[in-house]
């Protein structure tokens, strides 16, 4: 694990400023050489929204937690199940829609403890697989997670501001 002190939190209500901030940052480290600048800031203002963050907090098949390292957050994880899942809507399974992690703290393990944490809470619900889609051009994603025993099964469109992009539905069996 990671050598400083690390710990997942679930996201309460009154963290939502700080999610909203992780959100954006994070997805912007990660996207923003890829993508234009209108289709980034369109993406951010929808999914990233407090209205939006708030709603997905208040639905019970939406979890979110914080992950701090020395009491910073430097990364965050979105689980979905039942009807909260953005394609399969399958009961048996979870899904990871968004598990993120400041580029500075990338290859230090904090994913591993997110994806991790996904996996401990699948098992609680008993499901039978976690799935997730990643953009087909985000290698970095893709290498980690296939480390990670997951696999290829499909594809889906993600819009991101007015583009379409393709991602790849990977899933692991539990």
């Amino acid at each position: 694990m990671y050598s400083k002190e690390l710990a997942i939190i679930k996201v309460e209500s009154e963290g939502i400023s700080t999610l909203q901030q992780i959100c954006r940052q994070t997805f912007i480290e990660t996207f923003a050489d890829c993508n234009t600048e209108e289709n980034m800031q369109k993406y951010l203002d929808k999914s990233f929204s407090l209205s939006n963050l708030q709603s997905e907090l208040n639905d019970k098949n939406v979890s979110c937690y914080f992950v701090y390292v020395e009491n910073e957050v430097v990364g965050y994880l979105k689980i979905n199940e039942g009807s909260a899942q953005t394609d399969l809507n399958d009961d048996r399974a979870i899904e990871i829609e968004r598990i993120y992690v400041l580029k500075k703290f990338y290859g230090k393990m904090v994913g591993q403890a997110l994806l991790e944490k996904a996996k401990e809470f699948a098992r609680q619900k008993a499901a039978d697989f976690i799935w997730l889609g990643v953009w087909e051009k985000n290698e970095r994603a893709i290498k980690f997670y296939k480390k990670h025993g997951f696999i290829e099964f499909g594809k889906h469109i993600f819009n991101l501001g007015y583009d379409e992009q393709m991602d790849l539905m990977m899933k692991l069996e539990l």
